[in-house]
């Protein structure tokens, strides 16, 4: 006997990975806390997070939108001014510097800088160029928006039961005077680059993990029975400002951003992690959940996602009986040591 001997079918990659059709995986997640169709749930994060607050109004779930639209605006209009994307108007937060910014500026941890940009008349909000593409008519206005957006945070946190939070990238552009974190590389969407004073940056575990925890504990601190799922967004770097080669780049950004998830679940009986990242990425699925382009997820791959996760909550997969398989005879395995434990698997 040995520890392997006992193991379920889904702990061995032949019969977890290798042998089923790839539609028919199963038991990826098993929750750590149930929500429930009256759970308060509130979304953000990168652009793979926009479909999480949609599949969960289809399925009925009490997806909270903080910022609603205002009446008369068209599907379209609602849409270029960012409602109905998040869970509150922040735009796209692609890293957890940028959480832990938008919660401090929330709870007067820190007081946000103006950061307007003024072009062709109107007026942008730096950290969030792309939430009023025809921007404000007075710098005024921008801030009150922003201030709108801030206490929308805090009335939805305190009566939130789950934050699902989509960690995109680990590649940003700081500001060196103020030591603010922009969403895009400034002069890209809106303003004008500056090199004197924006400055690259690649966070690595270590800083992902301090930013990420002070979020969570400012969030917990305003609402003690808050919990947090955290997903990792399977969408690749559509640049990196490294200097090296995009697919390097991405492979760092996502595997720092998946250890730290997995890292803080590990620590925190309030923090999950689900496997959205593995699931359309993973080996068995051949880039099959992608569009030519290999970045955008196709609906399918979505649904797929999505029914996953849904499945997941609504009950545990349930396991074959452990059993014997036999030894490995050929091929790669042959040479590895750590084949052997596909003995144990499952028949």
């Amino acid at each position: 006997m040995n520890p392997y001997s006992s193991l379920p079918a889904r702990s061995f990659w032949r019969t977890a990975v290798a042998e089923p059709d790839p539609l028919d995986i199963d038991g990826l997640w098993s929750p750590k806390f149930a929500v429930g169709q009256d759970d308060v749930v509130l979304t953000a994060g990168s652009c793979f997070a926009r479909h999480i607050g949609r599949a969960l109004v289809e399925r009925g779930m009490n997806w909270r939108e903080a910022e609603p639209a205002p009446p008369g605006l068209s599907e379209a209009e609602r849409q270029a001014r960012h409602y109905g994307v998040f869970s509150f108007r922040t735009g796209h937060v692609y890293t957890a510097a940028m959480l832990r910014q938008w919660l401090n500026w929330a709870y007067g941890e820190t007081e946000a800088p103006e950061g307007v940009w003024h072009e062709d008349g109107r007026f942008f909000d730096a950290f969030r160029p792309s939430i009023e593409p025809n921007g404000h008519a007075s710098a005024d206005e921008v801030l009150s928006a922003r201030e709108a957006t801030l206490a929308a945070i805090r009335a939805a946190v305190a009566e939130a039961s789950c934050l699902v939070f989509t960690l995109g990238l680990t590649e940003a552009w700081r500001d060196r005077i103020h030591g603010t974190v922009h969403p895009v590389c400034p002069g890209t969407i809106r303003g004008t680059f500056d090199p004197e004073r924006h400055v690259f940056h690649n966070y690595t575990f270590a800083q992902v993990h301090h930013d990420l925890s002070a979020a969570i504990g400012l969030a917990r601190a305003a609402n003690p029975g808050l919990r947090v799922l955290l997903t990792v967004s399977p969408v690749p770097l559509t640049a990196t400002a490294t200097g090296g080669h995009a697919l390097t780049a991405t492979t760092y950004s996502k595997s720092v951003l998946r250890a730290v998830a997995g890292q803080l679940a590990e620590e925190c009986a309030y923090v999950d992690y689900f496997p959205a990242y593995e699931i359309v990425t993973g080996f068995p699925f051949k880039a099959a959940f992608f569009e030519p382009n290999l970045r955008t997820v196709t609906p399918g791959g979505v649904a797929f996602v999505m029914g996953r996760f849904f499945d997941a909550l609504a009950r545990r997969p349930s396991e074959p009986r452990p059993g014997r398989a036999a030894r490995p005879r050929a091929g790669e395995d042959l040479w590895c040591d750590d084949a052997v434990l596909d003995y144990y698997s499952p028949r």
